[in-house]
């Protein structure tokens, strides 16, 4: 989720148009949509019938994946809204929102794993003996699981989605869940059954930390955090190059959804009128959006004044003295 991840392998700045990203957002969606019914299906009514408690809750964990799709289905459609009076810099957060509900869910499925687990350790005795085709079912879902990781990050850091990343990393987890329940169920069969509720009890932490991690970073996003240094460097590096611009002073950012919204002052020759230093600043807020995924670059332009005579002339002499010195 992070925007750090797409980075790496996104280090060019190309723009991505909203209707790309709104497609390939709604396309990996309803193929998770489609895979996360499947499994849940099997994965419950197996576990069920074949009294796996890990698998169970490995198929709650699918569900709550199903969930978590139109969640991501629902803010993709709201985020591509204009700009309107209420919302003048567009409907982005709503791309944030959606993360931050995707944590929800992800800790309340989590915190619900660990509960029935710790029940079912409460009294081992009463632990069933699981049948061989739960074993199957898990490891399908794990194959079936990491295949749909690998396709929705791809997707994800094409487009440069963090909302996509978070739905991405959400089918890792249930890759990671349905491999631990796989080693739990092997206990199991093995004559170890204590280790199915305690596959489940390990699968209901990782789902836990991750919709902790997913959403207090989302909560951020929406308070205004601003990006991380190296992407600040970058804008600021953007502006200070542009053309009769002196110096740059003051940028601060804001994210917006995976977009960012920034403040800058520059500083121009201060004997340039009014209009110079206005067409200076244009110039600077374009390069900006367009290299970078800026929605909006706010400028305020300062005078800079060059060093008078009389001080050029002892700046000057002073080097000449330091030179003869050495």
């Amino acid at each position: 989720m992070p925007f750090s991840d797409i980075k790496e392998e996104n280090e060019d700045d190309s723009p991505i148009s909203a209707a790309e990203r709104s497609s390939a957002a709604s396309r990996s969606t309803w193929v998770s949509v489609v895979v996360n019914v499947v499994l849940s299906t099997a994965q419950i009514v197996v576990g069920v019938m074949s009294k796996s408690q890990g698998l169970i809750a490995d198929g709650i964990h699918s569900l709550s994946d199903l969930v978590a799709d139109f969640v991501v289905l629902l803010a993709n459609h709201a985020s591509q809204k204009d700009a309107d009076e209420d919302h003048p810099y567009g409907h982005q957060r709503f791309e944030t929102a959606a993360s931050l509900a995707l944590g929800v869910i992800l800790l309340a499925v989590g915190v619900g794993m660990l509960w029935s687990a710790a029940v079912k350790l409460e009294n081992p005795s009463a632990i069933a003996q699981v049948h061989v085709v739960a074993l199957y079912v898990a490891l399908g879902a794990l194959v079936a699981k990491e295949l749909l990781f690998r396709y929705m990050l791809k997707v994800a850091k094409r487009v440069k989605s963090s909302m996509l990343v978070a739905n991405a990393w959400h089918a890792r987890s249930d890759a990671a869940s349905s491999l631990v329940v796989s080693v739990g169920i092997v206990g199991n069969l093995l004559g170890y059954p204590i280790l199915d509720p305690i596959a489940a009890l390990i699968v209901g932490f990782m789902v836990a930390k991750m919709g902790w991690g997913f959403g207090w970073d989302a909560l951020h996003d929406l308070m205004d955090r601003a990006v991380n240094e190296e992407e600040a460097a970058a804008i600021r590096k953007t502006v200070a190059d542009t053309p009769g611009v002196k110096n740059v002073h003051d940028i601060r950012t804001r994210k917006m959804g995976d977009m960012i919204v920034a403040d800058a002052h520059i500083e121009v020759d201060a004997t340039l009128t009014v209009e110079a230093g206005h067409d200076i600043a244009v110039e600077a807020r374009r390069r900006v959006m367009q290299r970078h995924r800026v929605l909006n670059l706010m400028t305020h332009v300062d005078p800079w004044k060059r060093p008078d005579l009389d001080h050029g002339a002892v700046v000057a002499s002073a080097a000449g003295d330091e030179a003869r010195t050495s």
